[in-house]
């Protein structure tokens, strides 16, 4: 009995618009290359042509590899590796090194990856070099010791440098809510990347390891030292590579991860609520139940922000749109508990660095908070369409740089370091 072909079967079924559905549900990848390769031909079917343009609509293909590209990506590479690898080259502890330089690990590969993508301005690209040579030099000069000034700058300095690559992403057009946006989106296929990533590292790192012990040699210091540190610094610019060229690469994971987390994270804050009574556990006394409350807020808000991103120009009455703005209302409260608590320590105890700090970010997370969920209230009452929502959060992301640049630099010298 002969076996009938694909394209055999779209040949005879050209004409039933209905069969061709169920073909292509029985096979979808098959379809796909039949469709493709029957539409090479100049004579083909115009139904087959329809079909190629459906089937391609709103994906991008892949950009083709670009030496000079590729070029700068393994330069940019390089040069996270070297800041990484620097107090072995000058003989600094790691452990005060790290700390004040992470965000240099991390960020400038990326500003200036987006800086030579988006053709940013000169006066631009030299305000960033100038941005990062000052707060590198301020950030190394600041006193060796454990002051409460010292670990906010160094907890607040990735914030800013996060900020400034937005600035880079966005081609220093920082009224474009669509490409503040994109940054948002961007950022959580980033993390989507690099976790791909990492996890490739480590089941390589492992295999390396393991088959030099099995010779009676062990790299394991050696290889975390020459290796394993160049590959966990090159991660962030190769993953942003990855992204740009190949965006159909995880641009339907990131959505799906937000929906499922969204969900997931409401029910979470509320049963950490309900414990939290429970317990009888209050951060108003308790200094380090109020410092895991704050992380706590800080990663819900990051959800929510990810998540409102990720929606795109879906229904606003949607199902994720109501468990966003359920989401945002806990927020809500958890923030409200949080600013009572720091604002009861203040007046209890007076000013300190880390109490200044903890309140202004509260303020702004509860003023940001306020001005999502009124979007997502709107959009659920009137259809309101889904840039008005991002318009919300979009607007506000400039005044988190503002808020950690005063942190980092004008800290320090408003407590005498202290």
């Amino acid at each position: 009995m002969k076996l009938v072909t694909m394209k055999e079967n779209l040949l005879a079924l050209v004409d039933e618009p209905t069969s061709l559905e169920a073909l292509y549900q029985k096979n979808k990848n098959a379809f796909r290359k039949a469709v493709d390769e029957m539409t090479e031909e100049e004579t083909a079917h115009p139904t087959l042509r329809v079909l190629k343009a459906r089937l391609q609509f709103g994906k991008k293909p892949a950009e083709p590899a670009n030496r000079k590209e590729m070029l700068w990506v393994a330069l940019l590479a390089l040069l996270a590796g070297l800041i990484a690898k620097m107090p072995y080259f000058i003989g600094i502890e790691d452990d005060v090194y790290f700390q004040r330089n992470l965000g240099f690990i991390l960020f400038p590969s990326l500003i200036f990856f987006f800086a030579w993508k988006t053709k940013l301005a000169q006066k631009y690209l030299l305000a960033c070099c100038a941005l990062l040579a000052a707060t590198a030099v301020f950030i190394n000069l600041l006193p060796h010791s454990n002051s409460d000034t010292l670990i906010l700058a160094c907890m607040h300095l990735p914030l800013l440098l996060w900020t400034v690559t937005g600035f880079s992403y966005t081609g220093g057009d920082i009224k474009n809510t669509e490409m503040k946006i994109g940054f948002l989106r961007y950022n959580g296929d980033l993390l989507v990347m690099s976790a791909v990533m990492m996890i490739a590292g480590a089941i390589l790192t492992g295999i390396s390891i393991g088959l030099f012990e099995l010779i009676d040699l062990n790299i394991a210091e050696w290889y975390m030292k020459n290796i394993a540190i160049w590959g966990a610094a090159a991660v962030p610019v190769l993953a942003t590579y990855m992204v740009q060229r190949n965006p159909q690469l995880v641009q339907q994971v990131s959505p799906i991860i937000a929906r499922i987390f969204t969900p997931l994270v409401l029910v979470l804050l509320l049963a950490y609520l309900g414990a939290m009574v429970f317990t009888g556990k209050d951060p108003y006394n308790d200094r380090e139940f109020l410092f895991i409350f704050n992380l706590l807020l800080i990663g819900v808000m990051a959800i929510i922000l990810f998540s409102v991103a990720e929606r795109g120009k879906q229904n606003p009455r949607s199902v994720e749109s109501i468990l966003l703005l359920a989401l945002a209302i806990a927020t809500l409260f958890v923030n409200g508990i949080a600013l009572s608590a720091i604002i009861f320590r203040i007046s209890s105890w007076g000013i300190t660095p880390n109490r200044m700090a903890v309140l202004g970010s509260n303020l702004l997370m509860l003023i940001h908070l306020l001005i999502v969920s009124h979007r997502l209230f709107i959009g659920l009452r009137n259809k309101n369409n889904a840039q008005n929502i991002e318009a919300g959060i979009a607007s506000f992301l400039p005044v988190y740089s503002i808020w950690t640049a005063i942190v980092v630099f004008l800290f320090p010298l408003l407590f005498g370091f202290k």
